[in-house]
């Protein structure tokens, strides 16, 4: 079978009369009517001058309207989906960073997203929706207020031949760039990651087949659609399986239950914060748990904590299925595996779609059972960094992408992630994998949640410090954790400072983030 290189491809999977997009409060669209409103926003998009690897800015809320407008755009120019949470400074990077051409937010947004496109001219259009209509079905009205646009409502044509215009203007080929995404920029300025369909589509198809889905299978979405989990794995993966999704406003733990009743999905992928908050509101909704079971739990984007793993497993009694994915592999590179499969808690899997290795730092490959980086290559990889030749350099050897995170693999193939590489803690020359740290705090009876992370020391360069919020309930003092810990760990490695805290600041995709958190908590 010729495998999927092209979203158009991927849309074809589906049967015109299945449900593709479902949402809270409204009608069902079909995979025959989601075609079809692809296929308008490109004619709107062509109207606008947009043509194939433009880039196309969409600021919007999580929904269906996110989903299909996503779909859209990257089906024949370049979607680059932005928080919607962003200030105007951030904007102002994004939107000049990407080279926008256009920018789309929804009717009635006040965004300070628009005043920036305005001070760039960049047209904006504006994302209309009828509620009377199916879920992911909208119009794209130029902006009044819309600045460097054509009389007609559209961006200024180029002057290029007729001929190299049609070619512009042509279906969208394997090797386009179907979707940019910038990377966290935790450590330094966040660099530009291209997508090609090929990619993206790899990807969808790896975790399709990872998941076994099937066109019976309805996945619900809280992930937020503006990062690489949630397109790929909540909105592509089904789709190209020809089954269903039920797009939600957001991630919301009071809400999570009544949707379940209402989607009857079959199952959902979420980060680990994600899951520990569900589980705080399982108790009171066990009913829905008993009467919408679930095929299937997906956990991915940061380390899941094996206690949580089998608290997840108790309360909803199905398997959970940790995954290891980045942006710039398309989301999945490894997973564990369904039942009869070997699922090992702990690990993240096998190789799901990519090769996987351990490299050292002179770009040898390493043996099972060696600690190094992570590094991955296949058609899931992106080709590298955009305008930016000292980062690609550093960031592949010998065809391996070097992933940032240092693992080890064990004789049935199975990854640890052991830490990330600039994650690390370095107490004098000693070297801490906080994650290590975390999973023994985790076995605390009283701890709800935790991350570990450095904390400057005048002599030591970096000392272990960390952040919990314990269960409801329950109490524990910073002499009593510390004690708990220095049964399990070396001295060195047990926290010298430990805070209680309500809840542990996150990014924008719900993931705790070890670097820069000791800035924001105040210490040193």
């Amino acid at each position: 079978m010729t495998p999927i290189s092209t979203l158009a491809q991927l849309l074809s999977c589906g049967a015109d009369d299945d449900i593709a997009i479902a949402a809270p409060t409204r009608a069902s669209l079909t995979f025959g009517r989601l075609r079809d409103q692809v296929a308008l926003s490109l004619r709107q998009l062509r109207k606008f001058g947009i043509n194939r690897n433009d880039r196309v800015a969409i600021v919007l809320p999580n929904g269906p309207e996110i989903a299909t407008a996503f779909l859209g755009v990257a089906s024949g120019a370049t979607a680059a989906p932005l928080n919607p949470g962003y200030r105007a400074e951030e904007f102002e990077f994004y939107l000049s960073d990407l080279n926008a051409r256009l920018l789309i937010v929804a009717q009635g947004s006040e965004s300070p997203a628009i005043a920036v496109a305005a001070r760039l001219i960049i047209p904006v259009l504006r994302l209309q929706v009828d509620s009377n209509q199916p879920a992911g079905t909208f119009d794209l009205i130029a902006d009044e207020n819309r600045t460097g646009s054509t009389a007609d409502g559209g961006p200024a044509q180029t002057d290029a031949p007729d001929g190299a215009q049609a070619d512009a203007q042509a279906d969208a080929q394997a090797d386009d760039t179907a979707l940019v995404l910038h990377t966290s920029g935790t450590t330094s300025r966040p660099k530009i990651v291209p997508l090609s369909h090929r990619n993206i589509c790899a990807s969808a198809s790896n975790i399709g087949n990872t998941l076994a889905l099937r066109a019976e299978d309805r996945g619900l979405i809280v992930m937020p659609l503006f990062h690489i989990h949630g397109l790929i794995a909540a909105v592509l993966a089904p789709l190209a399986a020809g089954g269903s999704v039920y797009c939600t406003p957001g991630f919301n733990a009071l809400k999570f239950f009544n949707w379940m009743e209402d989607a009857k999905p079959t199952w959902y992928t979420a980060v680990p914060t994600m899951h520990q908050a569900i589980l705080g509101r399982a108790e009171r909704n066990r009913e829905i748990i008993a009467a919408h079971p679930l095929r299937f739990i997906r956990s991915s984007s940061s380390s899941l904590p094996p206690q949580v793993l089998h608290e997840l497993e108790a309360v909803f009694k199905t398997r959970v299925i940790e995954s290891y994915g980045m942006t710039e592999a398309s989301h999945q590179m490894a997973s564990n595996l369904l039942a009869p499969g070997l699922r090992k808690p702990g690990t993240v899997g096998v190789a799901a779609g990519p090769e996987v290795a351990v490299m050292d730092e002179s770009g040898a490959l390493l043996k099972n059972g060696a600690t190094g980086e992570i590094v991955i290559r296949g058609p899931s990889v992106t080709s590298g960094y955009e305008n930016n030749p000292k980062a690609n350099s550093e960031a592949f050897t010998n065809g391996w992408f070097r992933t940032g995170d240092q693992g080890v693999m064990d004789t049935d193939g199975y990854l640890s992630i052991t830490g990330r590489l600039k994650e690390i803690i370095n107490r004098g020359g000693e070297k801490i994998s906080p994650r290590e740290v975390d999973d023994v705090l985790m076995d605390h009876p009283a701890v709800q949640q935790v991350v570990t992370f450095a904390m400057p020391h005048d002599k030591l360069g970096e000392d272990v410090a960390a952040a919990i919020v314990l269960r409801e309930g329950k109490s524990a003092t910073e002499k009593e954790v510390r004690e708990f810990v220095s049964q399990h760990l070396a001295d060195f490695k047990v926290p010298r400072r430990i805070l209680f805290l309500d809840e542990i600041p996150k990014g924008a995709t719900g993931k705790l983030q070890r670097i820069g958190l000791a800035a924001k908590l105040g210490l040193g």
